[in-house]
């Protein structure tokens, strides 16, 4: 059995007029799935909450490879 790992991954807020992601710090629980760390800034809606365990993938943008983004919640 292997250890839990941090990692970042990219949050995806709510509400802000635009496509906008945080980098956050998350426990990777397998290989696509990791759990939420951290806290909400009060100025910010996260789309999942610290606690969630949440699927991730890499997501490129316009300027290259971003990074592990919060799709979806893990089941």
């Amino acid at each position: 059995m292997t250890l839990a790992s941090m990692a970042t991954i990219y949050m995806p807020l709510l509400n802000e007029g635009t496509d906008v992601w945080r980098p956050v710090e998350a426990t990777q629980l397998a290989a696509d799935r990791y759990r939420v760390e951290g806290r909400v800034p009060d100025d910010e809606e996260w789309a999942f909450a610290p606690g969630a365990l949440v699927l991730c993938a890499w997501k490129t943008s316009s300027g290259g490879e971003m990074g592990l983004v919060a799709i979806g919640p893990a089941i």
